[in-house]
């Protein structure tokens, strides 16, 4: 109960995201600057951490030891995340993107088989791949019906190309997430902890962000302060705040398939909360009939989870809960 507890705190954070982005872009602002400086601007505060903690030489050490697979998933967990996620916020509004990301609750369980868990006793000392949490995959996709009631929103003003610009990327960004996050879970192997992780990932990824800043550069010009200050704000509550606790989350849940897909279903939280901030922030329309049920199933799926979670934290079934799965 306290990992998906904190998986809701995370998605509230991150449901700040989808609101400033959409107020950057309906300000004028670049997306490329919305996603390259939230990078830029968590990297100081990563560092200040963690060098306060005295675990930055093992980073370093980390990152010099393996950089390739940290360059590579790094840039899928945080470029192929967050950059696809700004693009979108440019053709829709914040609770097209923040509904769409929803995938992201079942193409965790989808990435299972791609991650192996430790031999168990009589298969002749062979890693086996992980299996789909069936049980659990079934409440988030009765989650993700109630994100499909809220996508009934005002979906009838846009227009087929925008709402594919609005929803595509999202889809990208929602699988690479998650994917990002395990692979680096299985590459860090519990030798770091979630501070010197997400810092890691931080570095790891900076080669994505500067040649998107040349692109910004070239295309754009230079960000206006607005942006900077409300990208700012990003970098800390989502950059930073919403990151930690969700890779926290993950970090708890030692590879185990169930627990991740609860975590990771506890991230629909961010469409309700979503759609809360755009009401009080960006004069958006209060929900109603087909939006308000889906927010109904929404919590009446995170109450299942909870439920489903008792029994997952005693049982047994996976002997390679000491966080050391790979992939």
């Amino acid at each position: 109960m306290r990992v998906m507890i904190i998986g809701l705190l995370a998605a509230l954070f991150f449901a700040s995201t989808f609101v400033l982005n959409r107020a950057m872009d309906l300000a004028g602002g670049s997306w490329v600057w919305s996603a390259a400086l939230r990078y830029f601007f968590t990297l100081p505060f990563l560092l200040a951490i963690v060098a306060f903690r005295r675990n930055l030489r093992p980073l370093l050490e980390e990152l010099t030891a393996q950089p390739a697979a940290w360059i590579i998933w790094s840039t899928v967990g945080f470029g192929l995340f967050y950059a696809p996620l700004c693009f979108a916020a440019a053709y829709g509004p914040a609770w097209m993107a923040a509904g769409t990301w929803q995938i992201t609750i079942v193409a965790g369980s989808l990435l299972v088989p791609l991650f192996y868990h430790q031999a168990e006793p009589g298969a002749g000392g062979k890693p086996g791949r992980q299996k789909i949490p069936a049980r659990e995959l079934l409440i988030s996709a009765f989650i993700l019906l109630g994100v499909v009631f809220i996508q009934t929103r005002d979906t009838a003003g846009l227009e087929p190309a925008a709402m594919l610009a609005g929803v595509l990327p999202v889809v990208i960004a929602a699988f690479a997430y998650p994917l990002g996050n395990r692979k680096m879970m299985v590459v860090c192997a519990g030798r770091l902890d979630v501070f010197q992780r997400v810092l890691g990932m931080t570095i790891a990824s900076l080669p994505f962000w500067l040649v998107l800043s040349l692109y910004g550069a070239a295309t754009a010009g230079p960000p206006a302060p607005d942006q900077l200050a409300q990208t700012l704000l990003v970098a800390v509550l989502s950059g930073i705040i919403a990151t930690v606790l969700f890779f926290y989350a993950t970090d708890k849940a030692q590879g185990d398939p169930r627990k991740l897909a609860i975590i990771e279903a506890t991230q629909a939280g961010e469409v309700v909360f979503t759609v809360i901030g755009e009401v009080l922030f960006l004069a958006g329309a209060v929900p109603s009939g087909w939006p308000l049920a889906g927010i109904v199933i929404i919590v009446t799926g995170m109450i299942l989870h909870s439920l489903n979670l008792k029994p997952a934290e005693k049982t047994a079934a996976y002997p390679e809960n000491s966080g050391s799965y790979q992939g």
